[in-house]
């Protein structure tokens, strides 16, 4: 709860007060300004937190000269009405998606191309791959583009101009499933359920029980794990936890 009250507090501190006029952007503090409003914009886009403009800029303008129209009390009795309404939120978004999510992938895996496995991952091999696969202890190099059913992008590493390198073991399970699937060179295209990504919880960007899909291609085994050797130090890590 204390996060999420200072988390609000200095959303409101940060928004800029220019809510009902334009400002020129004509100083390094004004610009400062706004790329803060637009980071702290985005956040709160991205957890989809519901607020009031102008009640923020007002807050903004009190704080710079001492003053609050609200006791400390009623400012933590707000935050955990909001936060209240936010869990709500999710709770009902998740549900919708859950719906939706299973739906799609029940139509999906019957769509031309579409493999399934065990775990209920689904995937399409745009392109095989001529070199070796990777074990859940390899490191990899990967490009990928994410994004949700609705065809809105989440992340890309080519829009980053660079392949991504992490450990096979190190990522979501949709993800160590489908590359031990892979070999170097081979792209492919999965359809991975909220079980086996980010589930209810989501992740910024990611509505909770989100169907995530991507356009994966394997470029290289970057480290191939020394069997003789201690476990990848991801798997260690979650072990001691």
């Amino acid at each position: 709860m204390n996060k999420f009250v200072i988390g609000g507090l200095a959303l409101a501190m940060a928004f800029t007060a220019a809510c009902t006029k334009k400002v020129k952007l004509d100083s390094d503090v004004k610009k400062a300004s706004y790329a803060i409003g637009q980071q702290i914009g985005g956040n709160l886009k991205q957890q989809n937190i519901e607020f009031d403009a102008d009640a923020l800029s007002q807050a903004l303008k009190d704080a710079s000269v001492s003053k609050n129209e609200m006791s400390k009390e009623d400012m933590q009795a707000a935050m955990m009405k909001l936060q209240e309404m936010t869990m709500k939120k999710q709770t009902e978004q998740a549900d919708k998606n859950s719906k939706t999510g299973k739906e799609f992938l029940e139509k999906n895996k019957t769509a031309a191309g579409v493999k399934v496995t065990a775990s209920g991952l689904q995937y399409i091999v745009v392109k095989e791959g001529a070199g070796a696969s990777p074990s859940k202890e390899d490191t990899v190099k990967v490009h990928y583009k994410g994004t949700l059913m609705n065809g809105e992008q989440f992340d890309s590493s080519y829009d980053r101009g660079q392949p991504a390198e992490f450990p096979v073991g190190g990522v979501i399970p949709g993800w160590t499933e489908a590359l031990q699937l892979m070999k170097v060179g081979g792209k492919a295209k999965l359809f991975i359920a909220p079980e086996l990504a980010y589930g209810p919880s989501g992740r910024p960007g990611i509505p909770p029980n989100s169907v995530l899909i991507f356009e994966v291609e394997l470029v290289d085994i970057v480290k191939k794990a020394d069997k003789a050797a201690s476990a990848h130090p991801v798997e260690t890590k979650k072990a001691k936890k």
